[in-house]
């Protein structure tokens, strides 16, 4: 039997994609199973600190080609009145990049003078990714006081599972860095985000390092943090509004990104029965992830109201794969979800089913990523009406005669070039609207090209009427790649851009989201994964849903 996948007006809905979770196809997992199959090999290359933590580290990533990529991380004494995880902010306690080779002591020195100053810094080809990070600073102190009184830091680690996080972190050639078009036919980077994957995944080694070097330097007894704490440990980010754009003006993309899971999820319902061991398995991972339930923290209460329906979520389906069916098991786990499941429950539930399927599955992460050039083909006014009808019939739910549909409008900050979100009727700069004003933009081009003969020419249409030639792109996009539009209204007053960010931040394999307002949060990376010098003894898949018990309180 082979199943459907699940309809684009069922999935690119805010309201669903706000409750993704990271899966075998998140760009981590992705990176970290392509390093352990290829036996890359890691290595710290300098290590020049002094007793406050100022200096400069290197970590070292050979692939199996023999390519190699240094990751220079500059380490700062930053007075606690200037640690700010704001896009505005001018200092931070660390500030790295990716190399792309073996940097010499003249590059070190080099970008030792730029680095720092991110980007107003004069950054080269050579540099891949460029990114800065903040301690923690309330755990990442009491970690080291702990490691300096010679004892493990496990309370203080369970408060908060990361010593620093970052505030950005930069590639495609922005800042003056490597365009894409460098590296794009490494097959290493073939994976969208691979570069920045591996940029996260080779500093997430630094805090703990730095962590250690500082309790040393207070007394010579001082301890090292423990292999299996240190595991628990991820590397935070603050993150806002200026991702959410992204899956707005990459649809092919964006596409690709969904297709690829939805695929997964019908592969898997498609399995006409199991084995004892694939179904202990799905039931495992259902105990690790209620434990990760109970270990999220957050200080929002709207997110703490989704994280309880979670877990009474992963209890209730606990209770219910105590058996299975004997025909399309998966399938029938999947309805009943459906069912009886919340959004969040729903969506966790997909993660799970794709989990233990990786022979099944894990091929799909290569068509994640690719070309996105579309060309608009020729076609009359009529086909194009006819196209609009069929694909984006879900606009006309929406009156955007009334404020509260127009409430909002995206524009880049003149400060930081970042995208903002500012309040139409309350705000000044409306005028500077950036255009992801999909729904309401398309609308108008319905409306328009109903007052045009069908017979005509939609060449000639836009040549009269150019405005609508981004829109016309679009549609023909939406004909051939269905899950290229989100389809609710992006400036309406109730939409919430969290929803966008725990989208894309889900493909990347984030967790641990914590709002810290409806513009912004913070994430968790790589938390529980082998570090880069462990991934030859260790597996590269089993610690994404990780939890220990130990540390729940």
């Amino acid at each position: 039997m082979k199943f459907s996948l699940r309809p684009p007006d069922d999935v690119m809905r805010l309201s669903v994609m706000g409750a993704f979770c990271q899966t075998r196809l998140s760009f981590m997992r992705v990176l970290l199973r392509r390093i352990k199959k290829e036996q890359w090999q890691f290595k710290r290359t300098v290590w020049q600190m002094d007793k406050s933590g100022c200096g400069v580290a290197v970590y070292q990533a050979t692939t199996a080609g023999g390519r190699d990529y240094s990751l220079v991380v500059y380490a700062h004494n930053l007075p606690a009145e200037q640690r700010s995880d704001r896009v505005i902010a001018t200092a931070w306690d660390a500030t790295f990049t990716l190399f792309d080779g073996v940097p010499s002591t003249t590059d070190i020195a080099r970008m030792q003078k730029q680095v720092p100053l991110q980007e107003t810094g004069r950054n080269d080809h050579q540099q891949l990714v460029l990114s800065r990070a903040n301690r923690s600073a309330r755990v990442f102190d009491a970690v080291v006081s702990a490691l300096a009184d010679g004892r493990q830091p496990t309370k203080e680690i369970a408060q908060n599972a990361y010593l620093m996080r970052t505030t950005a972190v930069y590639g495609n050639g922005k800042f003056g860095i490597a365009d894409r078009a460098r590296i794009s036919s490494r097959p290493e980077f073939a994976q969208p985000f691979a570069a920045e994957m591996l940029a996260v995944f080779m500093f997430r080694q630094f805090p703990p390092d730095l962590a250690e070097h500082l309790a040393a330097a207070r007394t010579p007894t001082a301890v090292k943090i423990d292999a299996d704490l240190r595991r628990y440990l991820g590397i935070g980010n603050s993150t806002g509004l200026g991702m959410a754009p992204f899956i707005v003006n990459h649809p092919i993309l964006l596409h690709r990104w969904m297709a690829a899971r939805e695929t997964a999820l019908a592969r898997v319902r498609a399995l006409p029965d199991t084995t004892p061991e694939v179904q202990n398995q799905f039931i495992g991972f259902i105990i690790k992830a209620q434990m990760q339930a109970k270990q999220w923290r957050t200080a929002d209460s709207g997110q703490q109201q989704k994280i309880n329906r979670l877990q009474n979520d992963l209890q209730k389906l606990h209770s219910h794969c105590q058996t299975f069916v004997a025909q399309y098991p998966w399938d029938a786990i999947y309805q009943w979800g459906e069912k009886n499941l919340s959004i969040d429950g729903r969506e966790a539930l997909t993660a799970l089913l794709i989990e233990p399927h990786g022979e099944l599955i894990d091929d799909l992460s290569a068509g994640m990523g690719g070309d996105e050039t579309f060309i608009i083909d020729e076609c009359s006014v009529g086909d194009m009406r006819n196209l609009i009808q069929q694909h984006y019939d879900w606009i006309q739910q929406t009156d955007f005669s009334t404020e509260e549909q127009n409430a909002r409008f995206w524009y880049v900050s003149a400060e930081k070039q970042e995208p903002r979100l500012g309040e139409r009727y309350l705000q000044p700069g409306a005028e500077l609207e950036l255009p992801l004003t999909i729904m309401r933009d398309m609308k108008s081009f319905a409306e328009a090209l109903a007052q045009q003969n069908d017979s005509m020419s939609l060449a000639l249409f836009l040549m009269k009427q150019p405005q609508y030639r981004r829109v016309a792109h679009r549609a023909q996009i939406a004909a051939c790649f269905p899950y290229s539009e989100i389809r609710d209204n992006l400036i309406s007053a109730d939409m919430l851009p969290l929803d966008l960010l725990r989208c894309k931040l889900s493909f990347f394999g984030a967790t641990s989201f914590d709002p810290r307002s409806d513009r912004w949060l913070r994430i968790n990376m790589f938390q529980h994964a082998p570090y880069p010098y462990e991934l030859a003894a260790l597996p590269a898949d089993e610690w994404a849903w990780c939890a220990d018990e130990t540390l729940i309180h």
